[in-house]
C-alpha cells in the first residue's frame, strides 16, 4: 500500500492506494490532516508537490479527479 498527499474536497489529506499491474491505481482510503503538523522542510516540500498533481473529490463512496 502506498500513500501521498492530496487535496481532497478542498482539504489536506493523505489518500491511500494500490498499484495494480496494469498501471491502474485504485484508492483505498483517506483522512484528512493539518499541515502544521508536519514540520519538516521535506514533508513541506511533499505536500506543495503532491497537492499540486492530486486533486480529488470524494462523494458517495466515490474518489473523482479533478484537473
Amino acid at each position: 500500500m502506498c500513500w501521498c498527499f492530496a487535496m481532497v474536497n478542498n482539504r489536506l489529506a493523505e489518500i491511500y492506494f494500490d498499484k495494480k499491474k496494469n498501471g491502474q491505481i485504485k484508492i483505498d482510503g483517506h483522512c484528512y490532516v493539518k499541515k502544521e503538523d508536519f514540520k519538516t522542510k521535506k514533508e513541506q516540500k511533499w505536500i506543495k508537490e503532491d497537492t499540486a498533481r492530486c486533486r480529488f473529490s470524494y462523494r458517495k463512496r466515490k474518489y473523482k479527479k479533478k484537473n
